[in-house]
């Protein structure tokens, strides 16, 4: 295997490799801990049912990312979220105007609330500290934000990119995009991303960033009957 052809299982390469430490599972398919991200990625869906089972008793919902798993009778599929993973391949010239601030456990609810004002119920207790995350401050507050979530020995994910409304259309997303490439790239890893495939206005923002489209991948919306 490539190590390219891991993005085609990110959550699992993720659990096996930098992640470790936040992971569930056996050895057909792996869980982040629902209070970091209820994601799962799998290997050998028929042999995955026992463990999907025991990962439902800890959330109300989560997401399998990538194959389509066999369910449980008491589980349904809530919805398919098809998304484009792109990956970083071209530098591109950004102009950072703004200043930007490197988030810390003291800015945790702050971010934790406008990631969820702007994308209800995408962060968890623990989902800030999967990785960096770098925001923008307007008369001390917290308006827009960026940083990483899924990591691999060599790729890492940027993720929760985030503009308060009442903020929007001031360019703060691609700012917060650019500098976490950079902040990527410092570590000798490859910036990825996956955004949903109908969102045109964010993949053409990825694509003046530097991303190029990569392949369609799932994110199965997993709840109880």
């Amino acid at each position: 295997m490539s190590n390219l052809e891991k993005l085609d299982n990110p959550i699992w390469f993720s659990l096996l490799e930098t992640h470790r430490f936040h992971a569930t599972g056996n050895d057909s398919i792996k869980f982040y801990q629902p209070d970091y991200c209820p994601f799962g990625g799998m290997v050998n869906g028929p042999e995955a049912i026992e463990e999907i089972t025991n990962y439902a008793t800890l959330t109300d919902s989560f997401f399998i990312v990538g194959e389509k798993p066999t369910l449980p009778a008491h589980l349904r599929f809530i919805n398919e979220l098809v998304c484009w993973q792109m990956v970083y391949e071209k530098e591109v010239e950004i102009n950072l105007s703004e200043s930007i601030t490197h988030l810390t456990q003291h800015h945790h609810t702050e971010l934790c609330t406008l990631v969820n004002l702007v994308l209800p119920g995408y962060f968890k207790k623990r989902t800030a500290t999967l990785g960096n995350y770098s925001g923008i401050f307007k008369n001390g507050n917290l308006v827009a934000a960026a940083g990483e979530r899924i990591q691999m020995d060599q790729f890492i994910e940027v993720s929760a990119v985030v503009t308060h409304p009442d903020f929007t259309g001031l360019g703060f997303s691609k700012q917060l995009v650019a500098y976490a490439v950079q902040q990527i790239l410092l570590q000798h890893k490859i910036p990825f991303l996956h955004v949903a495939a109908t969102n045109a206005g964010a993949i053409e923002l990825y694509i003046k960033s530097g991303f190029v489209k990569r392949r369609e991948i799932s994110f199965w919306h997993i709840g109880k009957r």
